[in-house]
């Protein structure tokens, strides 16, 4: 599967598995959360991302940049993910948020309004 924008139908994934084993989950902070080439939906809404978020590994990320608004693209080592969403497609259509600061663990969450899976 791939995802894409769904404003333009830009991919903005590599091919993904779903991620059936959730033991390859990995919290430790500066590390990803999920293993390349996989994603997983984001069961129920917590403090940051909604229910149905999917969840990838940045490194699967294509055909994508940060956002143009600087105040969501805070972090001390990378993005912290606190301000919004900061990952939009090459259209500048916004897609998702990611997270890759120190303190957190890597992954970016899509929004499932925004993106799907094909």
């Amino acid at each position: 599967m791939k995802l894409i924008c769904k404003a333009c139908n830009l991919a903005i994934s590599e091919s993904l598995s779903e991620l059936k084993d959730l033991n390859l989950v990995n919290k430790n902070d500066g590390q990803d959360y999920v293993p390349k080439g996989s994603y997983l939906i984001q069961e129920e809404t917590d403090y940051e991302r909604i229910k149905g978020s999917i969840i990838i590994n940045i490194k699967d990320l294509i055909n994508s940049k940060h956002h143009s608004d600087r105040s969501r693209l805070n972090g001390c080592c990378g993005l912290d993910g606190c301000d919004g969403m900061n990952r939009v497609c090459l259209h500048n259509h916004e897609i998702g948020t990611e997270y890759s600061d120190c303190w957190r663990v890597h992954f970016v969450a899509l929004n499932p309004e925004l993106v799907k899976l094909i």
